[in-house]
């Protein structure tokens, strides 16, 4: 069993600064990429950003410079740090991960439950 649990979100004003947690949880072995996704309303879930177990990281076109993705391997954690938050950067967000859990299984990918950020303007 593996659980992945967002934390952070809340509401901010535009130009102000949220940090998401992720925490992996259960029997794992270990983590490879880990990943922001968001969801915002009416829209398609997309990719925010992703760091694999190597630290490179990736992001889209609209958080760069803005987001940064960092992960703590000892904690099994992700985090999200967003800054200068726009009204549009508003969605739910999630959290992802590939994660091994047993050497005779390969690794799966694993979603969780989401957090609420909202960027009132």
């Amino acid at each position: 069993q593996v659980q992945l649990v967002e934390s952070g979100g809340g509401l901010v004003q535009a130009g102000g600064s949220l940090r998401l947690s992720c925490a992996a949880s259960g029997s794992i072995i270990s983590i490879n990429a880990m990943g922001w996704y968001r969801q915002a309303p009416g829209k398609q879930r997309e990719l925010v950003g992703v760091i694999n177990n190597g630290g490179s990281t990736n992001y889209a076109d609209s958080v760069k410079g803005r987001f940064t993705i960092s992960r703590d391997n000892a904690k099994n954690t992700a985090y999200l740090q967003m800054n200068s938050l726009k009204p549009e950067d508003t969605a739910v967000y999630y959290c992802n991960a590939d994660i091994r859990r047993t050497i005779y299984r390969p690794s799966a990918n694993y979603w969780g439950q989401g957090t609420q950020v909202t960027v009132s303007s």
